[in-house]
């Protein structure tokens, strides 16, 4: 299923016709956008009802199924529609993880590392050094990475649940992340390696707006490669890249506002120069249509 009207009317209406009431209780089994639309299909069935998550990827695990975000796209953007609606319960069995196809695990991985550069240094150096044990998917290894990841989402969560603030900086790679997913089409890049793209671009902006020191970013961009992710964007209309960003959620009065990073692990939400954020896409970008 895909998230857009056509999946959310399908919920909505299988429900309607099992007669389901305000009792019923619905599970999101599955990644992501299970989550999503299953979270949102609760948020709005009877003025809102109960659903659990109980997500089957990494990315769902340390990520979307943790904080009550809920939504489908529009073709101008990502989780353009939506609500804020908190699940029951989240049940995250690491053992469904041993049969995900390698790519989605790395995709995982992205939002893993997110955690990092915006909140915490430790963790960051912790994944530096336990990257191999995590890509042959050691048990405890993943038990502390996921553990961690959620415990930093929860806190973020915690003191901005509808995200007024704080709670911005899970958005580090995003902005960047969305335009790429939404100009190349949904489904030329899994949603972990656009935001991985997306971090090295706003750490890249990072350098060069705030004077982020440049160590890091070839910190992270390592560690990127050490996860089989991509760190070279296919090329996209700058221009184009540009305008889908001002739709961003974040974006105010048509200024693009970016999650960036001034030390690692602290981030700020900031306006910056289209001519410097073009240059931090093109340091990251395939220079031509391929």
């Amino acid at each position: 299923m895909a998230k857009e009207w056509s999946s959310l009317q399908a919920i909505l209406g299988k429900l309607a016709d099992l007669g389901a009431d305000r009792d019923v209780v619905l599970f999101a089994l599955g990644g992501g956008v299970i989550g999503d639309l299953t979270g949102f299909a609760a948020a709005i069935y009877m003025r809102g009802v109960c659903f659990v998550q109980v997500p089957t990827t990494l990315l769902a695990q340390v990520d979307s199924s943790v904080g009550g975000k809920t939504g489908i796209n529009l073709p101008q953007g990502k989780n353009l529609v939506g609500a804020f609606h908190q699940p029951q319960a989240v049940w995250a069995d690491l053992d469904v993880l041993g049969t995900l196809p390698a790519r989605e695990y790395s995709a995982g991985l992205a939002e893993v590392i997110k955690y990092g550069p915006v909140a915490d240094p430790a963790f960051f150096a912790w994944l530096e050094r336990n990257m191999d044990a995590l890509m042959a998917r050691d048990h405890t290894a993943l038990m502390t990475a996921v553990r961690r990841a959620c415990e930093i989402k929860a806190a973020v969560v915690a003191a901005d649940e509808r995200e007024g603030g704080v709670r911005a900086i899970l958005n580090f790679g995003h902005t960047f992340g969305h335009a790429l997913e939404a100009g190349l089409g949904y489904g030329a890049l899994l949603h972990g390696e656009a935001v991985a793209l997306g971090m090295l671009m706003a750490t890249e902006l990072s350098v060069r707006a705030l004077g982020l020191d440049s160590q890091l970013l070839q910190r992270l961009k390592s560690l990127l490669e050490r996860a089989q992710l991509p760190v070279r964007a296919p090329y996209l209309d700058p221009e184009r890249f540009l305008q889908l960003m001002r739709g961003d959620k974040k974006a105010a009065a048509g200024s693009i506002r970016y999650v960036l990073i001034p030390v690692l692990g602290q981030a700020c939400l900031q306006v910056a120069p289209d001519a410097l954020a073009l240059e931090a896409i093109a340091s990251h970008s395939a220079s031509v249509t391929k």
